[in-house]
């Protein structure tokens, strides 16, 4: 192996029990009826906690923080600041942890394809390795991980390849018609004038390709300059590299939330994507942060993370536009148009980070519906079908970590995706939540079955 890697293998366990909390939170305008939770929670009467798989060594420190998922037929994979973990998900309400990697860097996005997994390093190290300590903060390492998943029980370091101010996230993409090779786009971002490795402008996303056989020779092939504003800050929709870009490979299309604007780009030619169009909302969007597309391809909801996801931002004083998702129609001659904004309907305390993060769909034919994490306003399903009108259909909704009046805690869900028939939760600090929804109108997408998801990656599913 080219590094040291501290497995903890046969970690398996029954969910943790959670403790009881009967903490009140007030409810906004529009907030929808709720019940509560063996945990104190509240959670609409169609949604429920049906099992959490808490932290356990090495991942219990107070900043190993569960960040992304991925899903591979029964197992789960968990981002975490100090590695991931892997779960064995074949029973959902008995997850058990196959083996946790510890592989420090902040934030460790993931991304599962075949034998492979991918880490995002946004951190500086003292080198690429595993075993590796923090690093200078102008000058360390940063970049992609890749690990040899086929034996879940130890994956196996593979290489890991630098790039220009790190990887925030990076999103797997297929190579079109040739399955021997896939990409990753780095979305990266923070450029400053001391760095040795992350100099402004930093106007560009770098693409590295993966052989799938021979994943060792993986490589950067392009680094397409994306913005042409020079990094100007004082300029409106300015921008200084992208936060997140999730594409839809059957529609040759992707949608990046590029920190000031947000952009729609062709990806036919995989190595070479084409700006298509940027957009800003300088009245409503700070940071512009995740897009999802309808499965139709007809609409974009991108996401705004008001405060980077640490400040209290669900609050009447924030109001329902800031903070928020927002539904964008893609015009025949592919231009987008904004239809509406949504956002969760109940307000949260002063301590609890609260903004639009993380979500996917429900594969429901004929519908948008998406389930999406919002830190510790929970998890949210909302009904999208009805563009000018978004709907919040179920939620999950935890009791504030902090009391009033005391300092703010940084916690709540990172990423809430759809797998299979449940919900699947990435809480920062409790763990992986997996929460059940019975509804009419979710119904349907317990009757489509995947092999994989990396919600960056888009596939369709039936209508």
């Amino acid at each position: 192996m080219a590094g040291a890697v501290l497995l903890l293998g046969a970690c398996a366990g029954d969910p943790a029990p959670v403790p009881q909390a009967a903490t009140a939170k007030p409810s906004g305008p529009a907030a929808t009826s709720s019940s509560a939770s063996p945990e104190g929670d509240r959670h609409s009467p169609n949604a429920k906690l049906v099992a959490r798989v808490a932290p356990s060594a090495p991942f219990d420190g107070e900043n190993a923080w569960g960040t992304d998922l991925a899903f591979q037929g029964d197992y789960a994979y968990v981002g975490n600041y100090e590695g991931f973990t892997v779960l064995n998900i074949s029973d959902p309400a008995k997850p058990k942890v196959v083996t946790r990697v510890v592989c420090p860097g902040g934030q460790n996005d993931i991304s599962v394809t075949g034998n492979l997994l991918f880490l995002s390093v946004d951190d500086p190290r003292d080198g690429d390795k595993c075993d590796s300590e923090h690093g200078e903060p102008f000058g360390g390492w940063e970049g992609i991980r890749i690990f040899d998943i086929s034996d879940k029980a130890h994956p196996r370091y593979v290489k890991a390849l630098a790039t220009a101010c790190g990887s925030h996230t990076h999103t797997l993409v297929p190579a079109k018609d040739d399955p021997s090779k896939v990409y990753l786009y780095v979305s990266s971002f923070g450029p400053d004038e001391n760095s040795s490795t992350c100099k402004p402008p930093h106007d560009t996303i770098a693409i590295v390709e993966v052989p799938v056989a021979a994943p060792a020779q993986a490589r950067i092939v392009a680094e397409p300059v994306l913005f042409h504003d020079g990094a100007d800050e004082t300029r409106p929709g300015a921008t200084s590299g992208c936060h997140d870009i999730t594409v839809y490979p059957e529609k040759d299309l992707a949608a990046g939330a590029c920190i000031g604007n947000g952009i729609l780009m062709d990806i036919s030619d995989r190595a070479r994507p084409e700006v298509l169009q940027q957009i800003t909302d300088t009245d409503n969007f700070s940071i512009w942060h995740s897009a999802t597309f309808s499965n139709d391809g007809g609409q974009v909801i991108f996401s705004d993370e008001l405060g980077g996801g640490v400040a209290p931002a669900c609050d009447a004083k924030t109001g329902p536009e800031k903070g928020a998702d927002a539904v964008y129609d893609i015009t025949k001659d592919r231009k987008l148009e904004r239809r509406a904004y949504f956002k969760i309907p109940r307000y949260q305390t002063a301590t609890e980070n609260c903004v639009a993060h993380n979500g996917s769909l429900l594969p429901v034919p004929g519908k948008t519906i998406m389930v999406q994490a919002w830190y510790q306003g929970g998890v949210s399903v909302v009904d999208l079908t009805d563009a000018d009108h978004p709907k919040e259909i179920a939620y999950v909704d935890p009791a504030p970590l902090a009391a009033p009046g005391d300092e703010p805690t940084l916690g709540g869900s990172w990423s809430a995706y759809y797998y299979n028939g449940y919900i699947y939760s990435s809480d920062i600090t409790k763990g992986l939540d997996v929460i059940a929804i019975d509804d009419p109108l979710t119904d349907p997408a317990k009757g489509v079955k995947m092999t994989e998801l990396n919600a960056q990656t888009q596939v369709s599913y039936p209508e």
